[in-house]
């Protein structure tokens, strides 16, 4: 009984971290890179939702807390275009893509040197400050991976590339906070953060490593362009993003959902801490029940996409993930927040692999690197307007209501993409 469990669990790590029959055209070393690659991302990433609760045990205030997610959504609005040009530029984007996770991931490890050597004041500047300087590798990464893992997966197997990278990195989170929670909640504030931070820094390292190895096609020789000016540069880009129409449609409708997201994104660490006085473990066990759930998901939705089709799954993540801040809420003890968190994780799932999708399908293939940045560069714009919004809204309404709030504001886009008429998109005219 023992060795049959041996062998379907080795059988099932094998299938896991090799290309899906369904998906021939991916290369099989590319694709044990990227998964190997997810491991250390889960790793480090980790940090991500402990990071405003350590600001918020430091004694940050609201707007200092939503300055983490102010700052690189103010850099990625003022560069993410530029760079975008300047990445379709480059021979091969595979070593700023590794070096920029690199660059995002060390962080972590920088955060608790911090905390280490800071008095808690100078501390909180100082990680603000060290995260203000990582928005700019954070810019340039959320541009490449997008164009790295689509130009990896082609037109048909981006569902099956990011559901395994995915579940491996959210079963990876999910067992590191486990991990974290029990030794956060035992050791004494501010070593544990020192230290916990401190040891991420080994993901970091595990995902350069594997990132830089992945080989894609370099793009291909640019010629020599007639100098113009910004204003001509600037009016050009504009003519060519507006003559995708299915690209516009899209990205507008999904910046009114995110700016929902990006509202809720500050307020819930502050209302699991102050509002139901969640220690250490019980958030861990909230990134763990939504780290779990999300595994489950990308198995659930990448069957519903090709049973249903991706409306379906575009629909119902939209509905189901603006739910979750509305839920949240209402909340006055922590233990609901995990079954919330558990069932988000589900639609999480499917809506990471939609939006995905969807953008990529109408994204042209001689310029995926300039309309990957003009998505987030709208994308940024929502994550500049909400934080600032955060501190007014908690103060003039309370977290609550301020968190159903944000949830209304994504049921808005939920219902922009219900109105919308489905055109089908070819794929000849997308990057494959």
């Amino acid at each position: 009984m023992r060795l049959f469990n041996l062998r379907t669990i080795s059988s099932f790590i094998y299938r896991w971290f090799n290309v899906p029959l369904s998906s021939p055209e991916i290369n099989r070393l590319n694709f044990r890179n990227v998964q190997i690659d997810a491991i250390g991302v889960g790793l480090a990433s980790t940090g991500a939702p402990f990071l405003p609760v350590l600001l918020t045990r430091l004694g940050a205030n609201t707007l200092q807390i939503s300055m983490l997610t102010f700052m690189p959504a103010l850099t990625g609005a003022l560069l993410a275009i530029p760079l975008g040009h300047f990445l379709e530029t480059r021979k091969n984007i595979i070593p700023w893509f590794s070096f920029a996770r690199l660059g995002v991931l060390l962080s972590y490890g920088f955060t608790g040197l911090l905390v280490l050597f800071l008095p808690e004041a100078s501390a909180i500047l100082g990680i603000l400050g060290l995260w203000a300087v990582a928005t700019v590798p954070q810019t340039i990464l959320s541009i490449c991976f997008s164009v790295v893992m689509n130009q990896i997966a082609g037109s048909r197997g981006r569902f099956e590339l990011m559901s395994h990278r995915w579940s491996i990195l959210g079963f990876t989170n999910a067992a590191t906070a486990l991990m974290a929670g029990q030794f956060l909640d035992r050791v004494a504030f501010p070593l544990n953060y020192q230290i916990f931070f401190i040891t991420l820094s080994i993901g970091g390292v595990i995902s350069f490593y594997f990132s830089s190895k992945i080989v894609i096609p370099d793009n291909p020789p640019q010629l020599k362009k007639v100098r113009t000016s910004i204003k001509e540069q600037a009016l050009s880009y504009m003519r060519l993003i507006y003559r995708e129409k299915p690209f516009v449609s899209f990205i507008w409708k999904r910046f009114i959902f995110l700016s929902g997201a990006a509202l809720a994104a500050p307020l819930l660490p502050i209302y699991y801490v102050r509002e139901i006085n969640a220690s250490d473990y019980w958030i861990a066990l909230i990134q763990i029940a939504a780290n779990t759930t999300v595994i489950l998901g990308y198995f659930f939705w990448t069957n519903q996409s090709r049973r249903k089709g991706s409306r379906v799954v575009l629909l119902a993540t939209t509905l189901g993930s603006s739910l979750y801040p509305i839920l949240v809420g209402v909340s006055q003890q922590v233990w609901p927040v995990v079954i919330f968190a558990g069932l988000n994780g589900i639609f999480t799932a499917g809506l990471n692999l939609v939006f995905f999708d969807e953008l990529m399908r109408r994204v042209p293939a001689d310029h995926d690197a300039t309309f990957v940045a003009a998505a987030q560069t709208l994308q940024y714009l929502s994550m500049i307007a909400a934080p600032l919004l955060a501190p007014i809204l908690s103060k003039w309404l309370g977290f609550g209501p301020a968190l159903m709030l944000a949830g209304g504001i994504s049921i808005v886009g939920f219902i922009f993409f219900v109105l919308e008429r489905s055109r089908p998109i070819s794929e000849e005219a997308v990057s494959v």
